[in-house]
């Protein structure tokens, strides 16, 4: 029996629920039938029940019908077929009489009834006032859903406010609930945010649903966890209302069923905000930007009202372009000095309560507080209305009546209504103007769209009256909103849309500031949002509450890569609301259109929407008015596209699976009925469509075809995510051996764009998962594909041992299978390994036997578009570089570069660049260099190829330091640094020990001395001999530069690296060692021991054309001791 509180499954025999105490309903003693709580005789077999107790339910509250106000139900009902079968954000709340078992226990159940109903009542009318959901009446209690079935954007502020009224009510009742029944009444109060699925909704109201993760569960927990007469939310709650409401911190508390504790807040009472904009204020407004025209035409406006030529502005847009943004700007400038302002405005559970605005503008105008008792009240309004003029003595008696503070014996309560309202609504007219004639009034209308029918009855006839007075009467509102005042000569409406780009971007500096490594971010930001302002803000507060960005507002970093985007709750809250306000079919229609994507072609939806063409054309039409759906495209064939990928995702994410799963199949199985050149053109769609359609051979095909396509252009992220789902649709497949062979395959296929991404834990990860399969297949290329590809991958880790060992296993099974391009590659790669440990020599005689081998195979390109000579042409010219032979390493680069460059394929030519800019590099020659890395760089940026950012970015920063350009250079490093984390690399000391030659020439000593000392640990460990005799080098400059002068050591240091660079026969580090050593004897006044050592610096420098520190080694020569 599931519990219909926490919907916990229990025991058949159980009486209280056992996770959150709540009375189950009856079980029929004869036949174990389960019954609805106020059930007296069983549904199944008539068999008495003997409901009695607290627990019990009157039949007045059976069901949602019977206490559900009717013009909720009636909302409801009619838009019940759109409403079920979706995901909702909701706020749940849960209430009960605390003690009740104990209060009510030797009492009639009758009598108890009595005293249960009238607090139940209280609790509903809370609920009922801010349009929540009573779905279950508990004995005791009630739980309640706001958001559901009806979406309401602000559903947590509504449901804390329902909250606080339900205890001030309580309390209000407590007093004649003592006196009368001799006992304390309190209640408590959880509520909790998050979603449910609403699946059903029966006539009588009853709604079947069921919560995604802990949503009820903790609910109920924060309600079992307040103390009588208090409320405490979950902290998803407070986000999503915070401001609004008054809270108190409790700290981390444990919830039982929940492995973390869970952050609690206690609502103390109503905050000091009413709007997001005042929330938003209370944190710190943004910049203002991009609305330079619309306040030139509210000042102008103005203006006019201050002559006596009074105008209606209207303000237009969708929610979060800034409307409310606009007014505050003009209220809160010097333009109106000397003016009253007075603002109201509609709120969205205010339709059901006549005049809601107004009231609040006459306590605004009047200065009425919350603490004010009737006496003050009145005294407030007569004493001002006769101050301003005596002769309006007959409109206290409407405002007093509007403040329902109007006593019982006026006449003017004796009035017919419609009598009542005329008096009240001419009465209200002739204050204002009447004030007017005092000072110029600047009269606030907010949220229109949720306006009252005698709030709007008032503000028509106000408008009859602004020409003639000096009177400025702004209003807002969204497009769906109607009114009759646009033939009005003195109207004028103004259209807010989201921001400009170029504003978009500036209004993000602002909340994020100028770093570099932000853009991308950035342009993500924008287009997701289209630049409405509050969508963007919201976006980078949360990605501040999830850790995503760190800093403090102007001064953001990032802390972790950002490719998605969570859709923040408030955002995600509002766009569900206006979504549920469209009729059902557009709603169908605009759900189905979001299964096709953000582009929508209208052939497609035209086959998969449920109707005629003429009505779904029909609803397009209305989708487009309300500005849902643009054309994007009219030829050759017409599209469709969203207005914001946000609604796109909001539409969508309501679908259930099951729902969307139906859509998904249908769409592919139209794209596959095109044709033949048609479907190749819709190749990825297709691929989509199969694979949330669920239509796993489709899919496993169409997504490998359209992955193999997106790495072909270098796009690996594209790349990944085809092949991923890929390899989880062929894990549907029946388990067959062919099916085992093509998971092998496919993960074969994701290796070069995990490695361009360069993700290489995943990359090892997969070929670890294929390694057993490809053996067991006994196809030995299977295998040693595998094989070289995890080579690859425990090499990135600097695991050069395991490496090698993987690596020779991939060269023996290659041998033994003849194929020359497998042979070829895992020499290739094997070679690169040898490398790694500083065995240049053997690091070229695999790679010459790698081309041998290729032959003329080196020229033709693997499946990913890969040309196969370009690697082993590479790393030779790097090798050979690596010992000294310029001429032949620059050949050897340059004919790799001729050989990427012939296929245009920019991971070809970024290896070539790369391994070709490190030779120039090592070399000395700091313009090619320079030009080859930055080259490689813009290749690196443009196709988002991580594999060798890092690589190129720190030796680009070397180089720029080489050149005198410290700024750039260290820039440079620590962009590379930042992106470490994210993208390991072959030589995990070379990156330290390039930060630390830059510092150094900078003069950064401290900072050179720490990265070598850094550098040298690294290459220790990790077995690069070749990356150690670099970090003694730099060792010993580095100690050569400080004062005062640890000669000692520096020269132990030069020595120790001298003594591997001879071993290895890395000749350029030689001489580098040998110049280092020569300067500090110099340096020691030693002119004996300098000189062989420079000398035989300046001959290898001479011989091996490294011009750059030749140069240096004539200047140390020539100087004087």
């Amino acid at each position: 029996m599931n519990c219909p509180r926490c919907q916990r499954e229990n025991a058949p025999d159980s009486v209280f629920c056992d996770e959150c105490g709540t009375r189950l309903p009856p079980s029929c003693p004869s036949c174990g039938e389960p019954n609805r709580p106020a059930a007296k005789f069983c549904r199944k077999c008539g068999q008495s029940l003997n409901v009695s107790g607290a627990g019990a339910t009157s039949g007045a509250r059976s069901s949602p019908e019977s206490y559900t106000p009717r013009h909720l139900a009636e909302r409801i009902l009619t838009s019940r077929a759109a409403i079920e079968g979706e995901r909702k954000q909701v706020t749940v709340l849960f209430a009960d009489l605390k003690g009740s078992m104990e209060l009510l226990a030797d009492r009639d159940p009758e009598d108890a009834r009595k005293l249960l109903d009238p607090v139940l009542d209280l609790m509903m009318d809370a609920v009922h006032r801010y349009e929540g959901t009573v779905n279950q009446v508990m004995g005791d209690g009630i739980m309640a859903l706001f958001g559901a079935p009806l979406a309401h954007e602000d559903h947590a502020v509504r449901a804390c406010y329902a909250a606080l009224r339900m205890q001030e009510a309580v309390k209000r009742a407590a007093t004649a609930f003592r006196r009368a029944h001799g006992v304390e009444m309190h209640i408590r109060i959880g509520l909790n945010s998050g979603e449910v699925v609403v699946r059903s909704i029966g006539s009588d109201l009853r709604m079947d649903y069921s919560a995604v993760g802990p949503t009820t569960h903790l609910a109920a927990r924060m309600e079992q966890l307040a103390p009588p007469g208090t409320i405490r939310i979950t902290a998803e709650t407070l986000r999503l209302a915070e401001g609004f409401v008054q809270v108190e911190d409790l700290g981390h508390v444990p919830v039982r069923g929940l492995e973390t504790p869970v952050q609690v807040y206690d609502v103390i009472g109503v905050g000091p905000v009413r709007t997001r904009l005042e929330a938003a204020a209370a944190r710190g407004l943004s910049q203002f930007v991009g609305r330079g025209a619309e306040m030139e035409q509210l000042r102008d406006a103005l203006d006019r009202a201050r002559r006596g030529r009074g105008e209606v502005v209207a303000v237009v847009g969708e929610p979060g372009v800034g409307k409310s943004r606009l007014f505050h700007e003009l209220t809160h400038s010097h333009r109106v000095k000397g003016c009253l302002v007075l603002d109201a405005r509609a709120v969205p559970y205010g339709r059901a309560t006549a005049y809601l605005p107004v009231i609040e503008l006459i306590k605004a105008y009047f200065r009425i507080e919350e603490h004010d008792d009737v006496r003050a009240v009145r005294e407030k309004v007569t004493g001002r209305l006769l101050t301003l003029d005596d002769t309006l003595k007959d409109v206290i008696s409407p405002v007093l009546w509007l403040l329902d503070i109007l006593p019982a014996e006026d006449g003017f309560q004796a009035l017919e209504p419609a009598q009542r309202r005329q008096r009240t609504l001419e009465a209200l007219k002739r204050l204002l103007l009447r004030e007017s004639q005092v000072q110029p009034l600047v009269l606030i209308g907010e949220d229109l769209h949720w306006i009252d029918g005698e709030t709007q009855a008032l503000l028509d006839g106000l408008v009859d009256t602004v020409p003639t007075a000096a009177v400025l009467l702004l209003v807002n509102y969204r497009p769906e909103y109607r009114h009759g005042w646009a033939g009005k000569t003195y109207y004028r409406q103004l259209r807010v849309d989201p921001l400009p780009r170029e504003s978009a971007a500036e209004l993000l500096r602002d909340l994020l500031g100028n770093r570099a490594e932000l853009e991308p971010l950035k342009r993500l930001l924008i287009e997701r949002t289209d630049g409405n302002p509050f969508f963007l803000e919201e976006s980078v507060r949360t990605l501040i509450e999830t850790g995503a960005l760190t800093g403090t507002r102007g001064a953001c970093r990032l802390a972790r890569p950002t490719e998605q985007l969570e859709i923040p709750a408030s955002v995600h809250a509002m766009l569900a609301a206006r979504v549920d306000r469209l009729d059902p079919e557009d709603k169908r229609l605009l759900q189905a259109a979001a299964v096709i994507g953000k582009e929508v072609p209208a052939s497609l939806l035209l086959e998969i929407a449920e109707g005629n063409d003429d009505e779904v054309r029909a609803g397009l039409a209305r989708l487009r008015a309300a500005e849902f759906l643009y054309e994007v495209r009219l030829f050759p064939d017409l599209a469709y596209t969203f207005k914001h990928a946000l609604t796109h995702e909001v539409a969508y994410g309501s679908l259930l699976h099951e729902r969307r799963r139906e859509l998904h199949a249908r769409i592919a199985r139209t794209i596959e009925g095109e044709p033949q050149d048609r479907r190749a053109e819709q190749l990825e769609r297709l691929a989509h469509h199969a694979f949330h359609g669920e239509l796993w051979d489709r899919a496993v095909t169409s997504l490998r075809e359209a992955g193999l396509r997106a790495l072909a252009r270098s796009a690996h992220r594209e790349a990944i995510i085809h092949l991923e789902n890929a390899l989880t649709a062929a894990g549907h497949l029946p388990d067959t051996i062919e099916n085992q062979q093509l998971a092998v395959d496919i993960r074969l296929e994701l290796a070069p764009a995990l490695s361009g991404a360069s993700r290489y834990r995943d990359l090892l990860d997969r070929m670890v998962e294929a390694e057993p399969f490809a053996d067991a297949s006994g196809d030995r290329i299977r295998l040693g594909r595998v094989l070289l590809r995890m080579s690859q991958a425990v090499r990135m880790f600097g695991d050069y041992r395991r490496a090698m060992d993987v690596g020779r296993r991939a060269v023996a099974v290659a041998e033994a299978t003849g194929d020359a391009v497998l042979l070829g590659e895992t020499l290739h790669r094997l070679g690169q390994i040898h490398l790694g440990v500083g065995d240049s020599g053997a690091a070229i005689d695999l790679v010459r036997r790698s081309i041998a081998v290729l032959g003329p195979l080196a020229e033709t390109a693997e499946p990913s578009g890969f040309v196969r000579g370009v690697g082993p042409h590479a790393w030779l010219g790097y090798a050979l570089g690596y010992r000294g032979e310029f001429t032949d390493a620059i050949f050897s680069g340059r004919h790799a570069l001729h050989l990427a460059e012939s296929r245009n394929r920019p991971g070809n030519v970024l290896a070539a660049l790369g391994t070709l800019g490190l030779t120039f590099l090592e070399q000395g020659d700091v313009a090619r260099a320079i030009d080859a890395l930055e080259r490689g760089l813009g290749i690196c940026e443009t196709w988002a190829i991580l594999d060798w950012s890092i690589t190129i970015e720190s030796a680009l920063g070397l180089a720029q330091a080489m050149a005198g350009r410290f700024d750039q250079a260290i820039a440079l490093q620590r962009r590379a640094e930042r992106e470490e984390p994210h993208a390991p690399q072959g030589f995990p000391a070379a990156r330290i020990l390039r930060v630390g030659e830059t510092f150094l020439l900078a003069g950064r000593i401290d900072d050179a001395r720490a990265e070598a000392d850094r550098g040298l640990g690294l290459a220790r460990a990790g077995g690069e001999r070749g990356g150690q005799a670099r970090a003694l080098r730099l060792l010993g400059e580095v100690l050569a530069s400080e004062d005062p002068l640890d000669a000692e050591q520096s020269e132990r240091y030069f020595r120790q690296g001298l003594e591997i660079a001879e071993e290895l026969g890395m000749r350029p580090q030689t001489a580098r060692v040998r110049l280092g050593l020569g300067a500090l004897y110099r340096r020691l006044g030693q002119r004996e021991q300098a000189r062989p050592e420079l000398a035989a610096a300046s001959a290898m420098f001479a011989e091996m054309g490294m011009t750059h520190w030749l140069e240096q080694a004539k200047r140390e020569i020539s100087e004087p001791a």
